[in-house]
């Protein structure tokens, strides 16, 4: 059997090695027809705190690391634009 996949947004990175992914799924209300987002948020392993947030992730499940954690976050599909990953200036100068 397949295990399962979800894709989401990293929205905290706060923790060593784990981060937090909001999933969103969007289906039609059985009644009235609208279109409905639900959001879960999913804590997520990442071993060499790689994710940050605002990178969109795919996570799949696994068996529990800890009491919260199900998930492992498996690839990054995407960052968000603007961010680069580029070391900082830490010489403090005024250019």
């Amino acid at each position: 059997m397949a295990k399962k996949t979800l894709q989401g947004v990293v929205v905290s990175d706060k923790a060593d090695k784990t981060v937090s992914v909001k999933v969103e799924r969007r289906f039609a209300h059985p009644l009235y027809g609208k279109v409905v987002t639900r959001s879960h948020k999913y804590a997520a392993h990442d071993e060499n705190n790689e994710y940050k947030t605002g990178d969109r992730v795919e996570i799949l499940a696994v068996r529990p690391i800890s009491k919260t954690k199900t998930w492992k976050v498996t690839q990054l599909l995407e960052r968000p634009r603007g961010i680069e990953t580029t070391a900082v200036d830490t010489e403090g100068g005024n250019a």
